[in-house]
């Protein structure tokens, strides 16, 4: 490695890590807290077996599971304006992330839900609680628990998902690195660069997951 490129790698190090920390953390955490939203919604719909709502669910996660997330990003940045509809970068891949990964998390929560025994909602209907009672302060705590594994490897796939945001024009760390590389002619060592600090990322959330997985097998519930 000469002189130069270890300069080059040093000097923007920083310059990577930083719209890392500012801009692809934040997308992540708004982005996938929606999905989660959408999901418990779509899973309950589903379980309920509301009639029309049901067929709706599964046609949103028809599409959007069967869809590319790069098209669907393309489709409301780029497509959206020829019908008058102007959405900024950020809250546009804030909103594709959340709906396409709001998809495969319905279908995780469906699975967890699912997985509940049915006579514990008996049991809860016997004693007078709601429907979204029971949901509430029964199954949904222990779906929840079910679900958290494979929830939180979503949450690690959408990290690296997010770097698809720099095709429309949102300033984050594949977009920096993106222009580092216009400026130096250093395409290789700067993207393994990048690899990298998206493996610190990974990293962390992996032991994080680890960590509550530890946990939740402390209290006893797995």
């Amino acid at each position: 490695m000469s002189e130069r490129l270890a300069q080059i790698l040093l000097d923007s190090f920083s310059k990577i890590l930083i719209p890392g920390l500012t801009v692809t953390i934040p997308l992540t955490v708004i982005a996938f807290s929606c999905a989660l939203v959408i999901a418990v919604f779509t899973a309950m719909v589903q379980v309920a077996n509301v009639r029309g709502l049901k067929q709706l669910a599964r046609f949103y996660i028809w599409v959007f599971r069967g869809t590319p997330v790069l098209v669907q990003l393309f489709v409301v940045f780029f497509g959206l304006p020829k019908l008058g509809v102007l959405i900024d970068p950020f809250p546009c891949a804030v909103l594709v992330f959340s709906i396409n990964e709001g998809a495969y998390c319905a279908e995780t929560m469906r699975a967890a839900l699912e997985s509940v025994p049915r006579g514990q909602m008996e049991a809860g209907y016997c004693v007078g609680m709601s429907y979204f009672q029971i949901m509430r302060r029964i199954v949904l705590p222990q779906a929840f628990r079910t679900a958290f594994p494979p929830l939180s490897n979503s949450l690690i796939a959408l990290v690296k998902d997010t770097s698809l945001a720099a095709t429309i024009t949102v300033s984050e760390m594949f977009m920096a690195t993106q222009r580092i590389v216009a400026r130096t002619y250093e395409p290789l060592a700067l993207y393994i660069e990048l690899a990298l600090i998206y493996l610190l990322f990974c990293t962390v959330l992996t032991r994080l997951q680890a960590v509550v997985e530890k946990k939740l097998n402390a209290y006893g519930v797995y």
